[in-house]
């Protein structure tokens, strides 16, 4: 059976079942708002934000301050985000306006004051220097993601990530952009100019001869930025490669996108959209999982009409769609949120993934919430819901020796501790291995938690040491012989 009339199949069984759906009340399903699709996506810039005309509407002295964060913070929005998800009456306490427009207040204030006076002299040199200090102290590469960059055939494997035995991340060069920036993501270095490199890969050739050694990857992230910027013809030229028989091994292949909330139209209208549907049929009838790995930050993302068009089309191209958040202050700290957030992906046929604890990079200190707080409100909205609703693991520390779940609270005669496990982890003896840390209300990172009295560290803390002892010795070996070529 071809790809064709295949999906045309898939079509008429979905319709067939939305006729039986149609006939329930209608107050048993998520309902809903209707979004026309413009017929041209606009994109502003931190180079066009005085050019955002919803803006217009708000005080000049806040405008001036998102204007300095945004010449620090990655930004740009797309005028599908402004015209759907985020409420100009509220803004700018909308969680929606919180998520895409960078907050004066990511700025600490001496910052934002140097950036200021700098701005109000026209000292362009200056300003670029001071912007480059700011973002040289904000944690760049943080997690030790540097170390992830596997040596190959005597060279970095550009482009690419390995920590987890069975992973391997990609990073398209072509995909290193998003169609708006999130004002928390810790992969802002990817998006602006900075001293630290960026991660990206031109083509896949050296990726796929890296996987030929790799027999134990099972799964392969195109990450990023977004790889659905891409268009469905460049997409496929890194994806059809995997389907070939030497690369059996690689069982899953996942997408990682925002596009979901900030450009739904992508899978759905238009040629490209048809394209990229054939294609997702192809990877999934070759046997291999598609996941499309959503970043869903609150509910209201999933409110515009467009977003369940654009969900109906990537399930009846046979994905799976996983959803991911951290737990972000100013945004989605809120029990009722993430029951909601959890309720209505599943209705659309999503299965909620991973609540993360916000990274320790970029504007951390705007964003976090404290790990008892993230605790409490997963803890909260998980009995809010059903067991269907339950799949989300979290909360959630991506660190830098790998994915360390925060289990819950154990009182040990007088002593209060939190529990933790590592989901996933640099070194396979360290899984689902439970360890302690003493409580702290304040704590927002393992490396702001300490163990038990009579513990000298946690049990990793050495063993980590090392491996990044031997990591950091070996990439500075090849950048030495790199520099005497």
């Amino acid at each position: 059976m071809d790809v064709n009339h295949r999906l045309a199949l898939i079509q008429l069984e979905r319709a067939a079942r939305m006729l039986q759906v149609s006939d329930l009340p209608r107050t048993t399903r998520m309902q809903p708002h209707v979004a026309q699709p413009p017929e041209r996506l606009i994109y502003y810039t931190n180079h066009r934000l005085s050019q955002v005309p919803q803006l217009k509407s708000l005080p000049p002295r806040l405008v001036r301050g998102i204007h300095l964060a945004a010449m620090v913070f990655p930004f740009k929005v797309n005028s599908y985000v402004l015209d759907n998800l985020i409420d100009w009456g509220a803004a700018p306490d909308d969680p929606m306006f919180r998520l895409v427009f960078p907050h004066p207040d990511m700025l600490q204030d001496g910052d934002r004051e140097v950036l200021d006076d700098l701005l109000e002299r026209g000292d362009e040199v200056a300003i670029a220097a001071e912007v480059q200090r700011i973002r040289a102290d904000m944690n760049p590469h943080s997690s030790d993601q540097i170390v992830n960059v596997p040596l190959f055939e005597g060279a970095s494997l550009e482009g690419v990530q390995h920590k987890y035995d069975e992973t391997a991340l990609f990073f398209a060069k072509q995909g290193q952009t998003c169609h708006s920036y999130c004002s928390f993501c810790f992969r802002w270095p990817q998006f602006v100019d900075s001293a630290v490199d960026r991660f990206e890969a031109r083509d896949g050739e050296r990726l796929y001869a890296y996987l030929r050694t790799r027999r134990d990857i099972t799964d392969v992230l195109l990450t990023g930025g977004d790889p659905f910027v891409m268009s469905s013809r460049r997409l496929a030229d890194y994806l059809e490669p995997l389907l070939a028989p030497e690369f059996s091994h690689v069982t899953n292949i996942r997408i990682g996108t925002k596009a979901l909330s900030y450009w739904p139209q992508r899978f759905y209208v238009g040629a490209e959209a048809e394209e990229l549907n054939r294609l997702l049929v192809r990877v999934a009838d070759s046997g291999k999982q598609v996941a499309v790995m959503a970043h869903v930050n609150h509910w209201r993302e999933l409110t515009p009409e467009p977003v369940h068009r654009a969900v109906e089309a990537l399930r009846r191209s046979g994905a799976v769609i996983r959803t991911q958040s951290p737990v972000l202050r100013h945004v989605n700290d809120d029990v009722a949120v993430w029951r909601r957030n959890w309720r209505d992906q599943v209705a659309m046929g999503m299965i909620p993934y991973y609540m993360f604890v916000e990274r320790d990079t970029g504007a951390n200190h705007y964003f976090r919430i404290s790990l008892d707080r993230a605790l409490a409100i997963y803890q909260a909205a998980a009995a809010a819901v059903s067991g269907i609703c339950r799949t989300a693991r979290g909360p959630v520390m991506s660190a830098g020796p790998g994915k360390i779940h925060v289990l819950g609270r154990l009182a040990i005669g007088n002593d209060d501790y939190f529990v933790l496990s590592f989901l996933q982890a640099r070194r396979k003896e360290w899984l689902h291995r439970p360890f302690l840390a003493k409580y702290s209300a304040d704590a927002a990172w393992i490396n702001e938690l300490v163990p038990p009295e009579g513990e000298d560290g946690f049990f990793f803390d050495r063993p980590y040491a090392e491996l990044l002892a031997q990591r950091s010795g070996e990439h500075r070996l090849e950048a030495e012989e790199v520099g005497h070529e």
